[in-house]
């Protein structure tokens, strides 16, 4: 199953909308055939190892799978009605499909049609794996990550907004491998007027980019923003104006109206939007008052926090904007996963408790 993990992994940045699988199928312990679910639409893990395996080769043996075998015709035919037909024995995954179209019929076909089956081993690495499309078939919502490029002392850029750059070449080559690994980047308007982003992803191999997804409550973002550049960019408004909604889809944005009762763009609304579009992990670089905004609403799932071994100053901008807290019991507590140094700067990676 380690190695089913392992070969899902080669799917990390390219599976979206559908998960990261692999699948080993072995027999007497020895190695028969490997497979990875590559892209949506091209073969899932399954049927990549037993077409590898060969036709008839493939009776008495055990395959070990990330997660159930679909029970559905989607793009492609149903990897339990394969396992089946050739004649595999046994069925090891690592963990039912959260998908309500699946949701445990892979695995009571198979038992169905006399085939032993195991569910549960490491399946907690195969959850992580997967953790955008188990929360999108769960929550209808993508997984979003939180993304910080700060000094020492929290500050993510300074007072006027100059932010680039404050972290190292070595701490940006790492964000992007997470952008790639990305189905959308979101970002607001106050990041797009001070830097201009592209955020799209760099140095990195990666056979497609994300979506980018702006918000902008009053659609303000400028039609030669470089975040349009090639199209496709969606831009969630809370205010529709025709003149500008023109200017921007001549400039190649989707525009969606979700206000909230405030006059702002509804958060909440926007990452079910996403989801209902297939997205499954949101990757958000923003500044101080969207950051803020994205936390006090609890559409933060993970924080990933570079920090500069610099000082900024009391006067440059933090990292969120959030309310002044009077006591200590009111602070967001946080379940640090991952610390360690990427270049000169230090690197964290959290998720709220």
């Amino acid at each position: 199953m380690a190695c089913a993990l392992q070969l899902a992994q080669r799917g990390l940045n390219t599976t979206t909308p559908n998960p990261r699988v692999g699948c080993v199928i072995v027999r007497d312990g020895e190695l028969l055939a490997e497979g990875w679910h590559e892209k949506a639409g091209g073969p899932h893990a399954e049927a990549a190892a037993l077409q590898k395996v060969g036709s008839g080769n493939t009776a008495g043996t055990t395959a070990y799978v990330t997660l159930e075998p679909c029970s559905h015709h989607g793009r492609t035919p149903p990897c339990a009605d394969a396992l089946i037909a050739a004649g595999v024995a046994r069925v090891v995954a690592a963990m039912a499909d959260p998908n309500p179209l699946v949701a445990g019929n892979g695995l009571a076909k198979l038992r169905t049609a006399g085939v032993k089956v195991d569910s549960g081993l490491l399946e907690a690495e195969a959850r992580e794996l997967n953790i955008g499309f188990i929360s999108r078939m769960t929550r209808g919502r993508p997984w979003l990550r939180l993304k910080v490029a700060a000094s020492l002392d929290g500050k993510a850029a300074l007072n006027n907004g100059n932010s680039q750059w404050i972290t190292g070449p070595a701490a940006r080559l790492h964000a992007h491998a997470w952008r790639a690994r990305s189905c959308a980047m979101l970002t607001g308007i106050g990041t797009v007027k001070d830097d201009n982003p592209r955020l799209n992803v760099r140095d990195i191999p990666c056979s497609r980019q994300p979506l980018r997804v702006v918000i902008d409550s009053r659609l303000e973002t400028p039609p030669n923003a470089a975040i349009l550049a090639g199209g496709g960019t969606l831009i969630a408004c809370a205010l529709d104006a025709p003149e500008r909604r023109t200017a921007l889809e001549a400039a190649g944005a989707e525009i969606v109206v979700l206000p909230n009762a405030h006059g702002k763009v509804d958060l909440a609304a926007l990452l079910q939007e996403l989801g209902r579009r297939g997205i499954n992990d949101v990757m958000a670089e923003a500044g101080t008052r969207l950051n803020g905004s994205l936390l006090r609403e609890a559409c933060v799932d993970e924080l990933l926090i570079y920090q500069a071994p610099l000082l900024l100053g009391d006067s440059a901008r933090g990292m969120f904007g959030l309310a002044e807290l009077t006591e200590l019991s009111g602070a967001k507590h946080l379940n640090v996963l991952e610390r360690r140094l990427v270049g000169a700067d230090f690197f964290l990676r959290a998720r709220l408790e």
